[in-house]
């Protein structure tokens, strides 16, 4: 009865393992958030007020407070995206 439960106890260390190694390569791709606002206001906007014909801009990153973004970017290069081994800051 000791083999089993031993058994049953190794299988739950590797699941959890394995749950961390897939949080941990979903965060390494993960991209930025990406919405489209007002370039002016910063209001988000629907999304397909940024196609060819609306005048929304796509913004990256950032959080959205009372309807507006902060703290991202409208160029997606200078926006961390939080991967692995990442530092800096988001641009603004």
């Amino acid at each position: 009865m000791a083999a089993t439960r031993r058994k049953m106890r190794s299988g739950t260390v590797l699941l959890g393992g394995m749950g961390v190694l897939a949080a941990t390569l979903t965060a390494c791709g993960s991209e930025p958030d990406e919405r489209c606002v007002d370039p002016v206001t910063h209001e988000v906007l629907p999304d397909y007020e940024c196609d060819d014909d609306g005048h929304g801009t796509h913004y990256y990153g950032g959080r959205v407070s009372s309807g507006k973004v902060t703290s991202g970017s409208f160029d997606k290069s200078a926006v961390d995206s939080g991967g692995f081994g990442s530092s800096g800051s988001s641009g603004g």
